[in-house]
């Protein structure tokens, strides 16, 4: 490969720079809306993943506002720096690219989303548990927030360490990666429900499955586009009308 051409597109999303980079507007919508829609309250719009995260700096005496964000921007910046050589060199076409693939996706996740009710029917569990509420603007900043934290908690998070645990003890790559894979996304859909939600057999598997389909994204497809077609899901759940 020519080093004077950069990694390939497919490559270049992976990149730590690529994500920072996509990321930073993303957080920029997210932080700035609490702030300018919440009013006095902000945590009230706040999306659950980002609460927990803040919880749990708080209990290390890091409360202040901007202490989550920069916590993972500053993750990945320093990766970039580490990975400075094969940083990609269009970066402006590869964000853009980028956005192109997280609306795609998300549109992918929405249509089985709409057919998912069919495939349960079929094993006698009638999907009608799953709304569509129509989009405000506390909505809209709590689903850009949904893609940022539940995937840094769940994807980056939980979903790594478990893969890290596993290989430590000697599990393969090809065991590791499902086994965490699975664990993750099965408490990403539990997580749903901590806040007194109703339990539903069909929607827990929908959430699991949603959990697993971010899972593939972000390990071939990179962090960026998890996020960026996780936020593109929960906006389009949120201004579907539901025909049921």
């Amino acid at each position: 490969m020519d080093d004077t051409k950069g990694p390939s597109y497919l490559a270049s999303t992976r990149h730590p720079w690529a994500c920072f980079l996509f990321l930073l507007p993303l957080f920029a919508v997210y932080e700035f809306g609490i702030l300018w829609v919440g009013g006095p309250n902000p945590d009230s719009i706040r999306n659950g993943a980002d609460l927990w995260l803040r919880w749990f700096l708080e209990n290390y005496g890091f409360g202040q506002l901007w202490v989550a964000p920069l916590l993972v921007l500053g993750l990945f910046f320093i990766r970039s720096v580490v990975r400075r050589k094969d940083r990609p060199r269009q970066s402006a076409s590869v964000a853009f690219g980028m956005l192109i693939e997280s609306i795609l996706f998300a549109f992918v996740l929405w249509g089985i989303s709409r057919n998912f009710r069919l495939i349960l029917e079929t094993t006698g569990l009638p999907l009608n548990q799953i709304q569509f509420k129509t989009v405000a603007a506390a909505q809209f900043i709590t689903f850009v927030g949904a893609g940022i934290y539940e995937e840094v908690l769940f994807r980056l998070g939980l979903f790594s360490l478990c893969v890290f645990l596993l290989r430590a003890v000697l599990f393969p790559g090809v065991v590791a990666v499902p086994v965490a894979a699975v664990g993750a996304a099965v408490l990403f859909a539990a997580a749903h429900h901590v806040y007194g939600q109703p339990i539903s057999t069909p929607v827990f598997l929908f959430r699991a499955m949603a959990g697993l389909f971010f899972t593939i994204l972000y390990v071939f497809r990179g962090f960026g586009i998890a996020v960026g077609a996780h936020a593109g899901y929960d906006i389009l759940v949120g201004v579907a009308v539901n025909p049921a």
